[in-house]
């Protein structure tokens, strides 16, 4: 399953990602990764959770998140879901037309690795292609 925050800046989108993560976390044998910009949340999140920040790691792309996502999965198989906060801050370059092709690889991480990705995107959900707006929550 993939999810999407998205709206505009300061409307909570961090704070909700970071509630269901560590509801998540209760309810779950499987390991929760979240992954962020800088530490900011690190406390703010269940034990339990792995958090991975990429300030250390600039991604120019979509497609190296992807990279950077099979690298996390190579070294832990039974991760059950990954939580993305802001990724229009992760990636430096993303659009409407690199976010239907990040959809699309995270569709294809799902179905051979069971992981459900949880994201949050700054943005007006009103501008979002079809394909995307059906998995906004």
């Amino acid at each position: 399953m993939i999810k999407l925050i998205a709206g505009e800046k300061g409307e909570g989108k961090t704070k909700r990602l970071i509630r269901e993560a560590n509801e998540r976390v209760a309810a779950t044998d499987g390991k929760i990764v979240f992954i962020d910009d800088d530490k900011r949340h690190i406390y703010d999140l269940h034990h339990k959770i792995r958090f991975v920040d990429t300030e250390d790691f600039p991604l120019a792309n979509y497609r190296e998140l992807v990279g950077f996502i099979y690298g996390i999965l190579s070294q832990d198989s039974d991760i059950e879901s990954m939580y993305i906060d802001g990724l229009s801050n992760l990636v430096k370059s993303i659009d409407n037309d690199s976010l239907l092709k990040l959809k699309s690889r995270l569709d294809n991480i799902e179905k051979t690795h069971g992981v459900n990705f949880f994201a949050t995107l700054n943005c007006d959900p009103g501008q979002l292609p079809e394909e995307l707006k059906a998995v906004v929550v």
